[in-house]
């Protein structure tokens, strides 16, 4: 089948091809489909590393092959470089690396020289994104650089989570601590709300001795609005594209992955992103989570994901510029075009925006910024020109993937204690 191209006012490198990135087993991955999509479709050749052949980036028209690897995400370092660079070898010339999961892109960070003939990356200071990855580093990069965060402990035993639950005001956030321990030890299925002492004792008894956890502030849903940022940095910690957004649904539900979400234009929080990530130098593709909360008027980091987000494809400029476009035209050295964000633009991931529904129709948790009526939207799975990573999708979602979203449900059902979890 032919590739149709998408015309914008510039043109991408056809000679450097695209890597997907991913390590740990979670074939469902929206995002990397993404940016598979976003990059063929200008003519750039697209690779993978996939569980199987059957996954839906896999199936996309637009990928010139998939690299079966299945993987955990909690492999030496060593091995995974050697596959890396084993990858590399059978595509046969340099390639940019589009990391999809934090694992993924601290190993890169962490392991440059050795990656550096085979591929093309952003050059960043080897140690910064495994800070930016870990709840707890993180945490104390925005104490250091003033940027508000929520209220945020981090337990070493059961006895300091018993004391914790006796000081603190539920409900409470309970997060994995480090990038790669949540796919080795992963205490929560997670970011999961807690709404009571004896919940949160209930989970923490299967955490181990040394519990891998953050605990953090929750900030009420009726004084609080999430937002997103997604941008790319460029070697001297300029922003080349940079979008903000609303978080209208996610799931789990007001914890979970983004479900749903608007363009929303917010020169504040883009000017306060940008100031920070200047501060600590990074350069490369951000995914920020923030809460706006009502009762200081402040935007709170929640997480600072060092690498493209599932739902990158919300934004695009005028010019058809999104993070991963930007990241290709950079790294083969040609200009990024400039152009305003398209605003009230809508995305949303159909197998789980369902659910999601649902669950914020009971709980009369509204978006205020959210548009009434969006200029458009785009589908995570379902593209005219590339029907079967949708149909893929389908085929695996339906049992295993309705088991998924019950256990994840169940989960914040048993944190919740005798509360709602939604």
């Amino acid at each position: 089948m032919a590739k149709s191209a998408v015309r914008v006012p510039f043109e991408a490198d056809p000679e450097v091809p695209g890597l997907i990135v991913k390590f740990g087993d979670y074939p469902l991955h929206h995002g990397g489909v993404g940016a598979i999509r976003s990059l063929g479709r200008l003519g750039v050749p697209m690779y993978a590393i996939t569980e199987d052949r059957c996954t839906p980036a896999a199936a996309s028209r637009y990928l010139s092959r998939a690299f079966t690897w299945r993987t955990t995400g909690a492999e030496e370092p060593e091995r995974l470089v050697e596959g890396l660079l084993r990858v590399g070898h059978r595509i046969g010339r340099p390639t940019v690396l589009v990391p999809t999961d934090e694992e993924a892109a601290v190993l890169i960070a962490e392991n440059q020289e050795a990656l550096a003939h085979r591929f093309l990356f952003p050059r960043v200071d080897p140690g910064l994104p495994r800070r930016l990855a870990s709840k707890q580093q993180l945490h104390e990069l925005c104490a250091e650089h003033g940027i508000a965060s929520p209220a945020a402990a981090f337990p070493q035993s059961y006895g300091d989570i018993e004391a914790f639950a006796e000081r603190a005001r539920f409900p409470v956030v309970a997060k994995n601590r480090e990038a790669f321990l949540r796919r080795s030890q992963p205490a929560v299925n997670g970011t999961t709300r807690i709404s009571t002492p004896e919940g949160l004792l209930g989970l923490a008894r299967g955490w181990g001795e040394h519990p891998g956890v953050i605990l953090q502030e929750y900030l009420p849903r009726e004084d609080a609005e999430d937002w997103i940022v997604h941008a790319y940095f460029d070697r001297d910690s300029t922003p080349l594209a940079m979008f903000t957004g609303v978080k209208v649904r996610s799931w789990p539900p007001h914890a979970g992955m983004t479900a749903n979400a608007c363009v929303v234009d917010n020169p504040e929080l883009a000017d306060l992103a940008a100031r920070f990530i200047k501060q600590i130098g990074f350069a490369g593709i951000v995914d920020l989570d923030l809460r706006f909360d009502r009762r200081d008027g402040r935007y709170k980091l929640l997480d600072f994901n060092p690498r493209m987000g599932a739902q990158f494809r919300l934004f695009e400029n005028e010019s058809g510029i999104d993070v991963v476009r930007a990241m290709h035209l950079d790294l083969t050295g040609r200009t990024v075009p400039e152009g305003e964000q398209r605003a009230g633009h809508r995305y949303i991931v159909e197998n789980i925006d369902l659910p999601a529904l649902l669950a914020y129709r009971r709980s009369g948790y509204t978006t205020p910024h959210a548009p009434a009526r969006p200029s458009g939207t785009e589908l995570a799975w379902l593209a005219g020109d590339d029907p079967l990573p949708f149909l893929t999708m389908l085929a695996r979602f339906v049992r295993p993937g309705a088991k998924h979203l019950y256990q994840l449900w169940r989960t914040n059902r048993r944190g919740s204690g005798t509360g709602s979890g939604s």
